[in-house]
């Protein structure tokens, strides 16, 4: 690991004063390069009651080359659809990740869709990180007799090639995190016996879409 160098810059950006959009943090950004050149950060916009946006927001750059601050540019995704919202009136885009997926010639964002059935895995696309279409919610097919489809899910994000799957045929590829039943880091710590791990379902899971390739 020789040649890296780690410095701390500071903050590059903290909740705007004022703005209700940011009243309960600004966090988890998705960071991502445009076509433009630009560096862009995509950050979880928290409103009150926990309703969370997705906005955008240029990083700008100091005289020495180094991150000093952003400037907003908008929403990227608020909650409209149907697997994003709550009857109460909440609802959440929460915690992307962006890629330039190269076989489609995309940006695709991965996020959390937080609706009453919980944290769901949500798709959209875009060619200018601008103008966002949602794809909808990730689905699975049943995998050894493990089913995703009613599952708790988080962290997705694609590879940005296509990578071979367990047969090697090349598919996109997409890490993602399940959290099933009684396996959930806030349930395991609070066990006081020893237990063996399940592989199948405590773990950072891969799974793979088959696609037309360039």
């Amino acid at each position: 690991m020789g040649g890296f160098k780690l410095q701390r810059m500071g903050m590059l950006m903290e909740p705007e004063s004022g703005n209700p959009n940011e009243v309960e943090g600004v966090l988890n950004p998705a960071a991502v390069r445009g076509r433009d050149g630009e560096l862009y950060l995509f950050p979880r916009l928290v409103a009150k009651g926990n309703y969370s946006r997705i906005g955008i927001a240029r990083v700008k750059f100091n005289e020495a080359g180094d991150p000093a601050g952003v400037e907003r540019l908008g929403i990227a995704l608020e909650p409209e659809a149907e697997y994003e919202r709550r009857p109460d009136g909440g609802g959440g885009c929460e915690d992307p990740r962006i890629t330039f997926v190269e076989p489609l010639q995309r940006y695709i964002m991965t996020y959390a869709a937080f609706s009453p059935d919980g944290p769901r895995i949500a798709m959209a696309e875009s060619e200018d990180l601008f103008h966002w279409m949602r794809l909808g919610l990730a689905t699975y097919a049943h995998w050894h007799g493990i089913e995703l489809g009613n599952i708790d899910d988080k962290d997705a994000s694609l590879f940005p090639v296509a990578i071979p799957d367990s047969s090697g045929h090349l598919e996109l590829g997409m890490l993602h995190r399940p959290l099933f039943p009684g396996t959930r880091p806030e349930e395991i710590a609070i066990q006081h016996v020893s237990r063996e791990v399940d592989l199948d379902h405590e773990s950072i899971w891969i799974s793979y879409c088959p696609a037309a390739l360039q």
